[in-house]
């Protein structure tokens, strides 16, 4: 079976009806461009609208973490640099990428804005991985550190994060043009492509994807872990009763209700004394009785209702209360976004990664097709990314319709 080159190749129309040996005719003129079907525009136009969107998106979330005060700190400065690196890829990439996929994955634009393209592809998306990486690095010590990960040392950190992804990024992109680690352009067959040198192929891909793959799984298995823990150490919205608290109120019962009738009959028996068994006090009486009574309602409904109780076990003190704290529901949100973030990046680039480090050592051929598929799948983190990390922060929602009111 015959594999279509690209996408434009697996969309293609009927053949034309032109002759063949004529210098005229349009298959001459352009033997690599044979005309589109309606799917194949289509496609095509999806992919432009996707590099559109990605830049668009990515833009307002710069725009915004810009002129927003509140936002010129940690850790909106991860996601400043996530933004920048998913903006270069729609600006710099995808376009160059498009106009690919439209001459056949043929290269006709030279040598000089091949390395360009291919070094642009590397280190832009290499960047956009790690500073995936470093969100979730980010939110995992704050949430496991919260008290010696203080505003300052965060801000620190953060800071060396991303120069570390930024430089780690230049490096894997320039080491094929300043160390000659292999050849990205290829006059005769007119083809350009990351190098396909094994030893460059395993230091890129394990540089640019699967270590921060390693970082990012273990991340939010930690992360994971630690919610499970919380989760299971207690029902939510419920309070458990601590069983040596219900045992000491049903004693305090028992002895506010003996307190009460001894009461009683001891100021009963003092006014009959006093009076000569005949006169009683009735309002010095109706007092001790509501007073007893009110005590007793007290206890008894601390009984059959506990919402909080303080428990003394071997010289620890313990808290318990109704529905989730603050931080419980902020680590749940943290691990939620941490989670959607981390699977959508392995989706749109484990394909893509696995296709680039099998290729060097195996004799089959992927589809062009494919390879086609998985790059533009990977491609496309770099618009999720921003659509994921804005979705679950209120303060990016406010901070867009104020943004877009003052356009106004």
């Amino acid at each position: 079976m015959d594999w279509p080159l690209n996408f434009t190749d697996a969309f293609l129309t009927l053949p034309s009806p032109f002759p063949t040996n004529g210098s005229s005719s349009p298959e001459n003129l352009s033997p690599h461009l044979p005309p589109l079907s309606i799917f194949g525009v289509l496609v095509l136009t999806l992919l432009g609208l996707l590099a559109v969107a990605t830049f668009t998106w990515n833009l307002l979330v710069l725009a915004t973490i810009l002129r927003v005060r509140t936002f010129h700190r940690v850790p909106h400065n991860l996601v400043a640099s996530m933004a920048i690196s998913d903006v270069l890829v729609a600006a710099l990439v995808m376009p160059l990428s498009l106009v690919h996929e439209l001459s056949g994955r043929r290269w006709k634009l030279g040598r000089r804005l091949c390395q360009l393209w291919i070094s642009c592809d590397v280190l832009c998306c290499t960047a956009s991985i790690w500073n995936v990486t470093a969100i979730a690095l980010d939110r995992y010590w704050s949430l496991s550190r919260h008290l010696e990960y203080t505003l300052r040392i965060r801000k620190r950190i953060s800071n060396v994060m991303i120069t570390l992804t930024w430089l780690l990024s230049a490096v894997i992109s320039l080491a094929p043009l300043l160390f000659g680690w292999g050849e990205t352009y290829w006059a005769d067959d007119e083809e350009c492509q990351v190098s396909r040198e094994p030893s460059y192929t395993v230091f890129s891909t394990v540089g640019a994807f699967y270590l921060p793959l390693c970082v990012v799984l273990f991340v939010y298995w930690k992360i994971y872990k630690a919610a499970k823990f919380r989760i299971g150490s207690k029902k939510p919205n419920s309070v458990t009763p601590v069983p040596e608290v219900v045992e000491v109120v049903k004693i305090t019962a028992k002895i506010s209700t003996f307190y009460f009738v001894k009461k009683f009959w001891n100021l009963l028996g003092q006014r009959m004394e006093k009076d000569g068994g005949i006169i009683f006090h009735r309002t010095e009486m109706k007092k001790t009785v509501l007073h007893s009574i009110k005590h007793y309602l007290n206890v008894n409904e601390a009984l059959h209702r506990p919402q909080m109780a303080f428990t003394v076990r071997h010289a620890m003190v313990t808290f318990q209360t109704d529905g989730d704290t603050w931080r419980e529901k902020k680590e749940k949100k943290a691990a939620i976004m941490v989670g959607i973030l981390i699977g959508v990046f392995v989706l749109c680039w484990i394909p893509f990664f696995i296709t680039e480090l099998i290729s060097p050592f195996s004799s089959y051929n992927i589809p062009p097709i494919w390879k086609s598929i998985f790059l533009w799948l990977g491609y496309s983190n770099s618009f999720f990314n921003p659509l994921i990390y804005t979705a679950f922060n209120k303060n990016y929602n406010s901070a867009f319709k104020t943004f877009f009111s003052r356009q106004r």
